[in-house]
């Protein structure tokens, strides 16, 4: 989906695409299981605006901060009514898992 924000630290979904992407989704009958997306520059963290735009209760929010080059962070968490809760990740590397 494209940024209606059209800012390198902001993102905001266009609304028309949000509601057909929710109808298409509900037509089917699914669901949203996973939202991710980068910080560039802070810790991943749920940030005010990605706690406040959390409205999928039984989602996984995955966050990747690439603000460190060597030491990119991976973490996951649930966002149920303003309360933020980490889960226990585990990143494996593919070449060694194959």
């Amino acid at each position: 989906m494209l940024n209606a924000a059209r800012s390198p630290t902001f993102y905001e979904f266009e609304t028309g695409e949000k509601l057909q992407l929710y109808r298409e989704l509900d037509d089917r009958d699914e669901e949203v299981v996973v939202v991710y997306h980068s910080h560039t520059a802070t810790e991943a963290y749920p940030s005010r605006t990605d706690i406040a735009n959390a409205g999928e209760a039984g989602a996984h929010f995955v966050l990747v901060s690439t603000r460190d080059a060597v030491d990119t962070e991976f973490r996951s968490f649930r966002i149920v009514d303003g309360t933020v809760t980490e889960e226990h990740v585990t990143v494996v590397d593919a070449a060694v898992s194959a």
